[in-house]
């Protein structure tokens, strides 16, 4: 039986635990560097372990995982939530980040993992690029609520106004820097800018929630599912049964990508209003007793599967074949 790595990350360390034949080796603690993720490459090599297993939790496994791929070695990058399930199963309680390397490790032996192989370096680039317009995006919108509550208070003083005011314009600049350079890397890379457009030909999809979901969706392995994007966005139904009782309302997990729900949003309540096929769909759900709030996710979670399409078959958003008699069929 082959060796498994499990390893446990943090923003300025992460933890390596062995996994071999039913035993745990003692767990090895690196810096968050690139001398340190050279030097467990080199100990590695010398094991040629099966899986070696992270999650992506945050951005602090990426460059970890980029640099053990390029180095030939076979990375799983999982999930949190299955990681947290399998500790579940094993009925485990404590954590640490030498327990959470280990059972990274068994992980890898018990469920053999997908190898993750990784984007390149324009989609990486795109990425950086889409998340920090976002986070920008959302300051600029909480400092627009900070002046709002300025300009309705008449203690406020205006040089506090003033203050806010460059505040957003500061920001305004820095985004609209970074979208030029954004739409800079989509001339650059014919193959990306054929998939913005094709995501822009959708009802309530512009150029900036186009780039945006093309940020997050260009970097997936194109093997991929609907039903999996799905998943990785958080959008995939939960059901809570046990035996013939329900446990609840089903709802939606939001276990994963934020920033691909965020970027739906609007767009699927355009879609409702605009578009007849995506309004056709959303009101036989609500017809059929679903809330208007459920009816709004099934249009983010369709909406979701033809974008997916247009990006793995290179072909315009069609939204007459994506919900072509679908409302016509009980879900």
């Amino acid at each position: 039986m082959s060796a498994n790595v499990g390893i446990d990350i943090s923003a300025k360390t992460f933890d390596v635990v062995v996994f071999n034949q039913g035993t745990y080796s003692k767990s090895v603690r690196y810096q968050q560097c690139i001398e340190d993720h050279n030097k467990l490459i080199v100990q590695l090599r010398k094991l040629r372990p099966a899986h070696i297993v992270l999650e992506a939790t945050g951005v602090y496994y990426y460059d970890l995982a980029v640099a053990l791929s390029e180095a030939g070695l076979p990375v799983s990058v999982i999930n949190p939530k299955s990681s947290k399930h399998f500790a579940q199963l094993k009925l485990q309680n404590s954590k640490t980040d030498a327990i959470d390397a280990a059972l990274l490790a068994e992980y890898g032996a018990r469920m053999q993992p997908r190898i993750w192989t990784p984007p390149a370096q324009a989609q990486q680039a795109l990425r950086s690029l889409g998340r920090q317009i976002n986070r920008l995006v959302g300051s600029r919108a909480q400092a627009k609520n900070r002046l709002h509550a300025m300009k309705a208070t008449r203690a406020i003083p205006r040089v506090l106004i003033d203050d806010e005011l460059e505040a957003v314009a500061t920001l305004e600049r820095r985004i609209e820097k970074l979208r030029v350079a954004a739409n800079a890397l989509l001339e650059e890379v014919p193959e990306l800018k054929r998939m913005h457009a094709h995501l822009c030909a959708a009802k309530g999809i512009g150029e900036a929630t186009a780039l945006a979901l093309l940020a997050e969706l260009s970097v997936l392995p194109e093997h991929l599912k609907s039903a999996q994007v799905s998943r990785h966005a958080g959008l995939d139904v939960r059901l809570y049964q046990s035996g013939s009782s329900i446990q609840g309302k089903s709802r939606i997990s939001k276990a994963g990508n934020a920033y691909i729900r965020s970027a739906l949003y609007m767009p699927a309540m355009s879609a409702v209003r605009f578009d007849p096929h995506a309004k056709a769909f959303y009101e036989a759900l609500v017809g059929r007793g679903k809330t208007k709030m459920q009816a709004h996710v099934a249009v983010m979670r369709k909406y979701l599967t033809g974008i997916w399409a247009c990006i793995r078959n290179d072909t315009p958003f069609d939204s007459s074949a994506l919900f072509s008699q679908i409302h016509m069929k009980k879900t």
